[in-house]
C-alpha cells in the first residue's frame, strides 16, 4: 500500500468562484500537488526544446480543432461537437508520457489533445466530425470525439458516462496476466465518478494492484450541475480515500509542468506494479458542455472570466516565454501555422465520401468464417446430465485454449459454482484461470470486455438471470455494439453463462427468463439448449466464436432425467442457427425451446396415444440466429403451428417467432398462429401460484386440441 504522505508541493492562493445562484461554488484549481506519491517537480529546463514545442503545437492544434468544428457546425457541416478546451495541458502531459501500441487507452469524449499526442491526425478528427466514410474511429457510426485506433491500443468507447471504468480494469488484468509493464489510461470527467461503476472499479483494481490510471479531469461541471451538487467533499480526489491499495494524486491540470510531474509519478508507480492510481487534474471548461448546451444559462460571466485566466495554453505560452524558448512573434507564427494546418485538413475532409447507406447494417456480427467443423460425430459416450456436460465442455475448452478464463461469483473451487458447473476448473487449471469475482455483475461483464479487447477469451457466469440487471449498462452499451461502433476494428468475443428459468420454486428473483429482452439487442448470439448433448456442443462453439454470446442454461434441466443424453466427444460442435427436429409429425407444429421442449414432447406423446395426432416438434436451440427456414418448412407441411415458451406471452420472444410465421407462411396456415406462454406477472414462490403462471402440460394440450379443431 502506498504510504499516506502529504505531498510537499501545495501552492499559492485560492480564487473563490460564485455560481449563478450567488452561492460559493468552488476554488479554482491553483494547488500544485497533493496525494500519496513523491512527485519530482519539473520545469522547462527538464525538457528539450523540440519536445516542449511539440507539446505546445499539439495543445494549440486541439484548441484550433475545437474552434474549427464549431465553425463548421454553424455552416451546417456536421451534427454535434463536444470540446476539450481548457483540458489540454493535463492531456498533453499524459499523452507525452504514454506509449501508443504498448500502453492501452480507454478515453472519454473530451480527450482530443490526448488523442493528438498519441499520433491522431487533425484529418482524422475532422473526418469524425463530418461523419465521413473514412472516419477511422467508427466510419461515421458514432458521434464525434469517440476516439478509437486498434494499432495504438485506443479502444472503442461508448458514449455512456462511466462505462469505461470497468473495461479499463479488464485491460489492466490482461496486462497483469502477460506480465507486461504497460499501463491503462482511463479518463473521465468528475461527473462520471458519481457512477457506481467507478467505485466497483476502484475496489477491484485496488485489491489486485491493477496497473490502471483513473485520470479524472475535473472541470467542476457535469453539464450544468456543479460539483458540490455531485460529489461528497467537493472533489473526486477525496472519494478514493477509502480504497486500500489505491494511490491518489490531486494536481493543477491547467499547468503542463505540474500535470507532467504528477502523471509521471503515477505512471512510474503503475509500471512498477504497485497498484492503481486515481489522478484528479483540476482543469477548466472554456466551452459549453457541447454544441447543444449554453453555459451562459448557469454560469456567471465573472466565473467564466476566472476560468479564462487559467487557460492552459496561455499558461504554457507564458512558461515558454519565460524560459526563452518563444517570443511573441514566434507564438503568433505558430498559431498561424496551426490555423493553416487545420483549415487545410477541413477542406480535405469535406471532400471525402460519406458512408454508403448500403453499409448501415454491416458489422453487427462477425462476417468472416469460423473454420469450424460441426457435428463430426454422433454423441455416444456415457449418459450425462446437462450441468455435467457444461462442466466437461469448460474443461475441454480451457485445455484447448489457454486464453480461455472463467470467472464469476462462487465459481472457483472448492465451491465450483452454486450449480457445480465450474467444479474442478480451479484445481486443474489454477486459480488464475478460474477465479471468484466480487459480487458485482457490472464488474464481471465490464472487466470481461477489457480482457476480450486485449486478446483473452472470458467465459463469465452470472449466477442467476435475475441478477444480470446491474450489468445492463455494460451489456447494452458496451458489449452489444462493440464491433458495430468501431466499424469492425474491434470485437468482443465473450461468453456469458446465465442460469435461468422457473419450475424450481425460486420466486420472483430466481425464476426469470431473459431471452426476449436480449433478443432485442443487435450484436448478441443467444443459445438456450434443452439437453446435455446440445449444451456441450453449443457451449464449445460459443467459446470459439468471435461475437458475444449469451448462453442461457435452464436451471430445472441441469439434472433433469429428460435432458440427460449420451455425451458427445471433445470435438463435437453444434452450429448456431440450426434448429433440431425433435420429432417429425404431420398434423401440427410446435415451435419451442428450453424447458418447454420436454413439456411439448410429453403432450405430443399423450396426443398420439389418446387422439392419434401426429405432432412435429422443433427445438430452435438458438434464439439469435433463429433458424426460421426449418420452422417455415415444418409449417408448410403441417399447416398449423403452436409456439410454446416459458417467458411472458406478452412481448416474449415467442411473439417474434409467431410474427415471422404469420408474415412469411400465411398462405400455408389453416388456422391462426397460437401461443402458450407464461402470464404477464412476476413468478411467485408458492407452488400453486407458480404453477398458475408458468405453462403446464394441460395448457399445451388444450391449445393443441383447439388448433386442431379450428
Amino acid at each position: 500500500m502506498p504510504r499516506k504522505k502529504k505531498a510537499a508541493h501545495t501552492l499559492e492562493k485560492a480564487l473563490p468562484v460564485t455560481g449563478a445562484n450567488g452561492q460559493h461554488v468552488a476554488e479554482l484549481p491553483v494547488l500544485a500537488y497533493d496525494g500519496d506519491l513523491d512527485i519530482r517537480p519539473v520545469s522547462p529546463a527538464d525538457f528539450d526544446a523540440d519536445t516542449l514545442l511539440r507539446v505546445y503545437r499539439t495543445m494549440l492544434l486541439a484548441r484550433r480543432l475545437d474552434e474549427k468544428m464549431l465553425t463548421l457546425l454553424k455552416q451546417g457541416k456536421g451534427f454535434f461537437h463536444i470540446g476539450g478546451a481548457g483540458h489540454e495541458a493535463a492531456q498533453a502531459a499524459a499523452g507525452l508520457l504514454s506509449k501508443p501500441g504498448f500502453d492501452w487507452f480507454w478515453m472519454y469524449y473530451r480527450d482530443l489533445c490526448t488523442y493528438l499526442m498519441l499520433g491522431g491526425r487533425p484529418e482524422d478528427v475532422l473526418l469524425a466530425h463530418l461523419a465521413k466514410a473514412d472516419d477511422p474511429n467508427s466510419g461515421g457510426r458514432q458521434m464525434p470525439a469517440h476516439y478509437s485506433d486498434r494499432a495504438k491500443h485506443i479502444v472503442t468507447p461508448s458514449s455512456s458516462v462511466g462505462s469505461q471504468f470497468l473495461p479499463a480494469l479488464g485491460l489492466a488484468m490482461g496486462i497483469q496476466r502477460r506480465g507486461e509493464t504497460a499501463y491503462v489510461y482511463c479518463s473521465a470527467g468528475e461527473g462520471a465518478t458519481s457512477q457506481g461503476a467507478f467505485h466497483e472499479a476502484l475496489n477491484w483494481a485496488a485489491r489486485i494492484k491493477a496497473p490502471v490510471l483513473y485520470f479524472i479531469q475535473n472541470n467542476r461541471y457535469a453539464i450544468s450541475v456543479p460539483i458540490e451538487e455531485q460529489t461528497a467533499g467537493g472533489n473526486p480526489y477525496k472519494l478514493g480515500a477509502g480504497y486500500e491499495g489505491l494511490a491518489r494524486i490531486h494536481v493543477d491540470g491547467t499547468d503542463f509542468f505540474k500535470a507532467y510531474a504528477a502523471t509521471r509519478a503515477a505512471i512510474e508507480h503503475l509500471r512498477a506494479g504497485k497498484g492503481p492510481v486515481l489522478l484528479v487534474a483540476d482543469v477548466v471548461r472554456l466551452l459549453p458542455h457541447s454544441s447543444s448546451d449554453n453555459h451562459a444559462k448557469y454560469r456567471l460571466p465573472e466565473e467564466l472570466e476566472k476560468d479564462r485566466q487559467l487557460d492552459p495554453i496561455l499558461r504554457m505560452e507564458q512558461a515558454l516565454q519565460e524560459a526563452g524558448l518563444l517570443d511573441a512573434e514566434q507564438i503568433e507564427e505558430i498559431r498561424r501555422e496551426v490555423r493553416r494546418k487545420v483549415d487545410e485538413a477541413a477542406r480535405w475532409a469535406e471532400k471525402q465520401p460519406d458512408p454508403d447507406p448500403s453499409t448501415a447494417t454491416r458489422y453487427v456480427y462477425f462476417e468472416g468464417t469460423l473454420d469450424l467443423e460441426y457435428e463430426k460425430s454422433t454423441p455416444s459416450g456415457p449418459p450425462v446430465v446437462m450441468v455435467d456436460a457444461i462442466n466437461h465442455a469448460l474443461h475441454e475448452e480451457m485445455e484447448r485454449d489457454d486464453r480461455v478464463i472463467v470467472y464469476g461469483e462462487d465459481v472457483a473451487d472448492p465451491k465450483g459454482g452454486v450449480f457445480t458447473a465450474t467444479r474442478g476448473l480451479s484445481k486443474r487449471f489454477g486459480y488464475d484461470r478460474c477465479f471468484n469475482s466480487p459480487l458485482a455483475e457490472a464488474s464481471i461483464i465490464g472487466t470481461a470486455v477489457g480482457l476480450a479487447a486485449c486478446g483473452f477469451k472470458p467465459v463469465v457466469e452470472i449466477q442467476f438471470a435475475d441478477y444480470i440487471w446491474p450489468a445492463m449498462q455494460q451489456l447494452r452499451n458496451q458489449v452489444a455494439p462493440f464491433r458495430y461502433r468501431s466499424n469492425n476494428a474491434w470485437e468482443c468475443p465473450i461468453v456469458i453463462r446465465v442460469p435461468c428459468g422457473g419450475y424450481i420454486h425460486g420466486g420472483l428473483c430466481h425464476s426469470q427468463n431473459i431471452e426476449g429482452i436480449f433478443g432485442h439487442m443487435p450484436g448478441y448470439k443467444i443459445a438456450m439448449p434443452s439437453n446435455a448433448a446440445d449444451a456441450k456442443g453449443l457451449l464449445k462453439t460459443a467459446i470459439r466464436m468471435r461475437d458475444p454470446v449469451l448462453f442461457l442454461e435452464h436451471k430445472a434441466l441441469y439434472r433433469a432425467a429428460a435432458a440427460r443424453t449420451p455425451e458427445p466427444d471433445a470435438d463435437y460442435l453444434l452450429p448456431f442457427g440450426k434448429a433440431r427436429i425433435v420429432q417429425e409429425g404431420t398434423d401440427l407444429t410446435i415451435v419451442t425451446y428450453g424447458m418447454m421442449v420436454h413439456k411439448s414432447v410429453s403432450v405430443a406423446r399423450r396426443l398420439a396415444r389418446e387422439d392419434g395426432v401426429s405432432i412435429e416438434i422443433i427445438d430452435i436451440r438458438t434464439i439469435i440466429p433463429l433458424d426460421i427456414d426449418t420452422i417455415l418448412d415444418s409449417v408448410r407441411k403441417t399447416n398449423r403451428v403452436l409456439v410454446v415458451y416459458e417467458d411472458h406471452e406478452f412481448a416474449g420472444f415467442g411473439a417474434e417467432i409467431a410474427a415471422q410465421i404469420a408474415s412469411r407462411a400465411f398462405e400455408y396456415l389453416d388456422a391462426p398462429v397460437q401461443r402458450v406462454a407464461g402470464a404477464f406477472t412476476p413468478i411467485p414462490f408458492a407452488d400453486p401460484l407458480e404453477r398458475a403462471v408458468l405453462p403446464q402440460d394441460e395448457d399445451i394440450l388444450r391449445a393443441v386440441r383447439a388448433l386442431l379443431a379450428y
